[in-house]
């Protein structure tokens, strides 16, 4: 096999470990899995796609871990990063929507209501014509007068597909976990 083939094997297979401890809610052990995935993707020079598809895990198990701040920062650098590209890609504008939609339910977390609907509002604005269900929603909630608690939002998020760390989409036989003498010194790494 050659060695950029070992290479995406093994960040894809330490990724897919992070994904198991994800849905078994050790956030912190799937964390240090999917920085390492990371680390090695971009050391290989892996496509952008699997930097794009690690850096969302790490913003779940962020985001259910409690993390909000650091979800939140991370969302509003991304946001500075879209705002000085100057090609329009559909992809592109899909990917920067979503980052709103994620920064919207941050704040809805962290109650900021004026903030998290202005974000749901320039995502759905980005992704149109393809709409973001679950921005639609809670948008829609708030012009109703109704209140989105933590609960409410959970449930939205899960009927809406908005975490992309699912059990049918996880390939155990995949997985590859990395030594217990590694799981402390990830995280220097990558600074999320």
């Amino acid at each position: 096999m050659a060695a950029t083939e070992q290479s995406l094997k093994l960040h894809l297979g330490i990724a897919e470990q992070g994904k198991l401890l994800a849905l078994k809610g050790k956030h912190q052990a799937a964390l240090e899995h999917y920085r390492e995935a990371l680390r090695l993707a971009v050391s290989s020079r892996s496509p952008e796609v699997f930097f794009r598809h690690y850096t969302q895990c790490v913003m779940e198990s962020l985001e259910l871990s409690g993390e909000l701040d650091a979800v939140l920062r991370y969302c509003d650098e991304a946001e500075q990063h879209y705002q000085r590209l100057t090609d329009s890609l559909p992809l592109v504008r899909r990917d920067r929507a979503e980052n709103l939609q994620r920064r919207g339910c941050i704040l809805l977390r962290l109650q900021q209501l004026d903030a998290a609907m202005s974000s749901f509002k320039q995502a759905q604005q980005l992704a149109a014509p393809d709409p973001l269900p679950l921005a639609r929603e809670l948008t829609g909630w708030h012009q109703r007068g109704l209140t989105v608690g933590s609960r409410q939002l959970g449930d939205a998020q899960q009927r809406h597909q908005y975490f992309i760390v699912r059990k049918a989409l996880v390939d155990p036989a995949r997985a590859i976990p990395l030594p217990p003498e590694r799981l402390q010194g990830t995280r220097a790494a990558i600074p999320f």
